[in-house]
């Protein structure tokens, strides 16, 4: 077994200094942060670029090479305003079922894994990490380095690639962000610093708490004794903030197991059905921004009738979703909406769903075997390998996008007609239908995610969806990210100690 590597200390002086973002749970909001220090770093004309050793998430997007990466850190590269690459992620792990998951290896598929079996490889796997890390700090003035879940996980650290080993392979300083909006913050912060061994809690530099509601001042005093108690730095409290939004990483935000009551705002509502495996749930965000529309998760079976439209998602594990819809009730609930002159919108898996059948002959998602579709285009799909995945641009009704595709398989269009024309994928021209619509009805779906990016192409979906009325800003998908990040930085600037961790770095730098 190849041992883990090591620094080389001649060679360290020519890499840049790195901070790492750590967290004392998931979903605490160290994402967010490391986005908004991307951002400010960038604006202050610093070469910054975003990293994560190991992600685990099904909400990938696609490099401009045609590999695959996790979104969060094409969003920090966004912010950073610097190309996405998959040294940003090395390795990103999207599960497919409770005990396994797809590897994607530099950019691409590998292996369907066991935890296990995955753990057998965790040597070669942080040597791999860690040589994309140094490529990026011989590039780059700073990398801001994300950790994974809580950082104090005492059963799983021995093996953790992901935090406090590849921080002490950069050795950067640790900033550890807790979330008060969950409640037990300082249990949180000493917790974890409790759970830590010496040599780890003295990496941590400070922490940060991150969506505080209220008045700052009242919780002055909560700072100071989770400072007397650990002995680190507080390095601001970050308020909740309303206004703009940033991708979230985790699908644990869109969670929603009770039914949905739709709001008598009399504005139309689009439901996004929480599949299980539920991938790229981000698609629809540039929906939720629009004004005039609302947009709901929805989990649990429910009578559709009060939206205007379904959108099914990708999915990373295809069949097994499909067979959740029909077990669940999902299927004939839909199928009633269908009947009603209900509007459907497939995206990936979701687009497949929408067929006749789903074929998996090599087993690629668990046995082998079909699953029949929810009937509503008339498609077959057969997944095969090798994975699809690419930078696309394309036509939908005269308008222009840009989105990508992560997908396995082939689906035949037996009627209807394509959806968009495929114009270049990983910038070569082609020439070729995606997706399928049926013209004497609402139902439509594709194999592109990113579709709503555009604001043409969403206005021309919305004037097929029968939302006419809705008004489409100028500033919409990449535009309104872009401000965000903007805004974020700002927020981020104005409540936390920019001085002191810019002094962290140059600390690190000096120590070379």
């Amino acid at each position: 077994m190849n041992r883990p590597m090591k620094p080389d200390k001649n060679s360290q002086k020519s890499l840049c200094p790195c901070l790492a973002v750590f967290g004392t749970g998931s979903d605490v909001g160290k994402s967010v942060i490391a986005t908004g220090l991307c951002r400010y770093f960038a604006n202050q004309g610093i070469r910054v670029a975003p990293f994560k050793a190991q992600n685990m998430s099904n909400n990938a997007g696609v490099t401009p090479e045609g590999l695959e990466m996790g979104r969060a850190q094409i969003v920090q590269a966004e912010a950073a305003r610097i190309p996405p690459h998959v040294d940003m992620n090395p390795i990103l792990l999207k599960p497919t079922s409770d005990i396994g998951s797809q590897v994607i290896l530099m950019g691409k598929a590998v292996e369907n894994a066991t935890a296990a079996e995955y753990h057998h490889k965790k040597a070669s796997i942080f040597n791999t990490a860690g040589e994309s890390l140094d490529r990026l700090r011989r590039k780059h003035d700073l990398v801001i380095m994300e950790g994974a879940g809580s950082c104090a996980e005492v059963n799983l650290m021995a093996h953790d690639i992901v935090n406090f080993k590849m921080a002490e392979y950069a050795d950067a300083p640790v900033i550890l962000v807790a979330d008060i909006h969950r409640g037990g913050v300082f249990a949180q912060i000493a917790g974890t610093m409790t759970c830590l061994p010496p040599e780890k809690q003295n990496r941590v530099a400070g922490f940060m708490i991150n969506r505080f509601r209220g008045d700052l001042s009242l919780f002055d005093e909560g700072v100071d004794w989770i400072q007397t108690k650990i002995g680190k730095p507080c390095f601001g409290v970050v308020p909740w903030f309303t206004g703009f939004e940033i991708e979230q990483e985790d699908s644990v935000v869109i969670e929603q197991p009770r039914p949905v009551t739709v709001t008598q705002t009399r504005r139309p509502a689009v439901a996004v059905i929480r599949i299980p495996h539920i991938s790229n749930f981000t698609d629809v965000d540039p929906l939720k921004r629009l004004d005039g529309l609302d947009l709901y998760f929805i989990e649990q079976c429910q009578d559709l009738s009060p939206f205007a439209v379904v959108i099914l998602p990708g999915s990373k594990n295809t069949c097994f979703d499909l067979r959740w819809l029909h077990e669940t009730g999902w299927a004939d609930a839909l199928t009633c909406f269908v009947r009603q002159h209900g509007a459907v919108t497939g995206i990936c898996g979701g687009y497949q769903m929408m067929g006749q059948t789903v074929s998996d002959p090599d087993g690629l998602e668990g046995r082998p075997g079909d699953v029949p579709g929810l009937g509503l285009l008339p498609i077959e799909t057969t997944l095969q390998a090798p994975k699809t995945t690419t930078l696309t641009r394309f036509s939908y009704d005269g308008a222009e996008g840009t989105g990508y595709e992560i997908h396995m398989g082939h689906t035949r269009r037996l009627a209807g007609r394509p959806l968009v024309t495929i114009l270049a994928r990983n910038g070569n021209p082609v020439n070729e239908p995606d997706g399928t619509w049926l013209p004497e009805t609402r139902l439509m779906g594709t194999y592109l995610h990113g579709f709503f990016d555009s604001s043409a192409v969403t206005r021309c979906w919305l004037d097929a969806m029968g939302l006419d009325k809705i008004r489409v800003s100028g500033v919409h998908g990449p535009a309104s990210r872009d401000r965000d990040y903007d805004l974020l930085a700002a927020h981020l600037t104005t409540h936390i100690d920019i001085p002191a961790i810019e002094a962290l770095l140059r600390n690190q730098t000096e120590r070379k």
